[in-house]
């Protein structure tokens, strides 16, 4: 099981020097950092333990102006190792750091008293009280990284607490947020960082977030050495070709293909140090980036993070929200919400049950792919999470939306069909707005669909008060035998029509359907006889003008009868029985 122990702790006391002396290896790298003798960035070792387990060990900067290094460290971390120098005790960067890990929800670890050659056994003794009673429940071992009193103690202590620890998520998708990026002779781009979850090998694809765009990993090592693959609470080092040094800068991710969203916005619950005020401006610290956002509250410890610049973040994710000081942290809800603050819906969220997730989630209906990537679920945990709502067609949406939109859309074809008996449905098209759910949702809508044309169920078109109107056309249509006529109402045409009384021969005219028979009969007659017909040969056996002939052979022709071959017209194949 791989996990990462960070340090943390004072400036001064001693924490790098504990790292050399644990691991072997001096983890201030810059030229900077060797000649001033403080920590400034990020440094790296392996730890071994007892039982030949190793450890990846972060070393943080102990100096306040270097609080935000410090927090970009211990996001990843699944332990801690705090420093606290035997003579001098708990400082403000002791606390302030000590603050950072409860924050961040980090609550395993020891406390290694350092120097304690350098006091005298009472002191010491205080030290460790003092200690016990900072961070309870948690060892403390006196140590001296200068005569090595207390490593073996301090090695075994981490052990224990590796044990007691979570492992990480190794099956998951994978999230890596990059601390480090440098070039290398023979291997190009490199990126550094902590695997929260999932496994890295050779070969694979991965998504810079986010940024945007693909890169596929050349080499992995693990403290130095090459492996076949990494997992999640490794330190992590990719060869990356393809993609130059400065595409890629610390705060960046590395995340599975399509597993995560990109989002302006978190939603939270806060955890408070000091009262931080509504409409508020804060860094928020998340992964190894820090970005410049305003609090929008919405009642207790409820809250929406609105960030300068895109974050990929998962539920559950902790961040820590700084001003001149540390002011507090806070658990994320939902990576990626709307805006529009509503406080049940983040209630819901924070119950934290699969269904309430999903019930805060799916107000609309969201593809059940989407909410796969949104990185509020684990698989397991959506899919019991969609039993709290309908699926259908690969969406999903809820019982309360399903009713509102049944509701509205009963009540428009109610409203359709009192105005318009003639024509009482709606295509479906105008019923529904121009949605890719539209066609899973439909089928659970109160209406009967025809067609193109849904209507509700058990409605069918009615004459009426123009019972009358429409007798009267038929009389008209009967009395102009082939002769094409426009009526004045085309509402009552098209229920006519419906109801196979006309046909309707061109733009606006119709003739009676017996008229039509009968112009089918004349052409398949004649056809018959002569092998073809002509426009000017139909005319004077329908005894019409040339308009309405026109009309009639061109209808034929779109009903399949006929087939036009220049001037001529032709049977098609089955006319003549049809």
């Amino acid at each position: 099981m791989a996990l990462t122990v960070g340090t943390a702790g004072h400036i001064d006391h001693g924490k790098t020097w504990l790292v050399r002396a644990l691991t072997g290896k001096d983890t201030d790298r810059l030229p900077e950092e060797q000649r001033r003798g403080i920590s400034i960035d990020l440094g790296y070792a392996p730890l071994e333990l007892p039982d030949g387990r190793r450890l990846s060990l972060i070393d943080v900067p102990g100096h306040e102006r270097f609080v935000r290094t410090m927090v970009a460290g211990a996001t990843g971390i699944d332990m801690f190792l705090l420093i606290v120098d035997a003579a001098e005790g708990a400082r403000p960067q002791t606390l302030e750091h000590l603050a950072i890990l409860r924050l961040l929800g980090v609550e395993r670890g020891v406390v290694a008293l350092t120097k304690a050659d350098l006091v005298d056994e009472e002191t010491l003794e205080i030290g460790i009280e003092e200690a016990r009673d900072l961070v309870p429940g948690v060892e403390v071992i006196a140590v001296s990284a200068k005569t090595g009193a207390g490593l073996d103690d301090l090695r075994a202590a981490l052990g224990r607490v590796a044990d007691e620890s979570p492992a990480r998520d190794v099956d998951g998708l994978v999230r890596l947020y990059v601390d480090r990026v440098f070039t290398l002779r023979g291997i190009g781009t490199v990126a550094t960082g902590t695997l929260w979850s999932g496994t890295i090998a050779e070969g694979d694809t991965l998504r810079i977030a986010p940024r945007g765009g693909d890169v596929r990993v050349r080499s992995v090592q693990v403290h130095d050495a090459a492996v076949e693959h990494a997992s999640a609470g490794e330190r992590v080092a990719l060869g990356l070709p393809g993609i130059e040094r400065d595409e890629l800068h610390r705060g960046d991710a590395l995340v599975s293909p399509h597993a995560f969203p990109i989002s302006y916005r978190l939603d939270v619950e806060l955890q408070e140090l000091v009262p931080i005020e509504s409409g508020a401006r804060v860094s928020v610290h998340h992964g190894t980036s820090r970005i410049p956002a305003r609090i929008a509250r919405v009642g207790g410890r409820l809250a929406q993070l609105r960030l300068e610049a895109p974050v990929v973040a998962a539920r559950g994710d902790r961040v820590v929200l700084r001003g001149e000081t540390t002011l507090g942290g806070a658990t994320v809800l939902d990576p990626a919400p709307p805006r529009r603050l509503v406080a049940e819906r983040l209630e819901l969220l924070e119950q934290g049950d699969p269904a309430s997730i999903i019930s805060a989630t799916v107000t609309t209906p969201v593809s059940i792919d989407s909410l796969a990537a949104r990185g509020l679920l684990s698989p397991a945990e959506l899919e019991e999470g969609l039993a709290a709502v309908i699926q259908a067609g690969g969406w999903a949406f809820s019982q309360e939306w399903l009713d509102e939109t049944s509701d509205a859309v009963a009540a428009r074809l109610r409203r359709r069909a009192d105005e318009s008996p003639l024509e009482p449905g709606l295509a479906v098209a105008e019923l529904l707005p121009a949605e890719p759910w539209a066609g899973a949702v439909l089928p659970f809508l109160p209406v009967e669909r025809r067609g193109a044309i849904a209507y509700l169920p058990g409605v069918a078109a009615s004459l009426g008060e123009r019972a009358e109107a429409a007798e009267a056309l038929r009389r008209v249509l009967e009395g102009s035998g082939l002769a094409a006529i426009k009526p004045d109402d085309p509402e009552l045409a098209r229920f006519l029509e419906a109801e196979g009384d006309l046909v309707r021969v061109g733009d606006g005219f119709v003739v009676s359907a017996a008229a039509y028979e009968r112009a089918r009969e004349l052409v398949v007659v004649e056809c018959g006889a002569a092998g073809e017909i002509v426009l000017a040969r139909f005319r004077d056996l329908a005894g019409v003008g040339r308009r309405d002939a026109q009309l009639l052979l061109e209808r034929l022709d779109q009903d399949g009868v006929t087939r036009r071959l220049g001037d001529r017209r032709v049977l098609r194949r089955g006319a003549a029985s049809g």
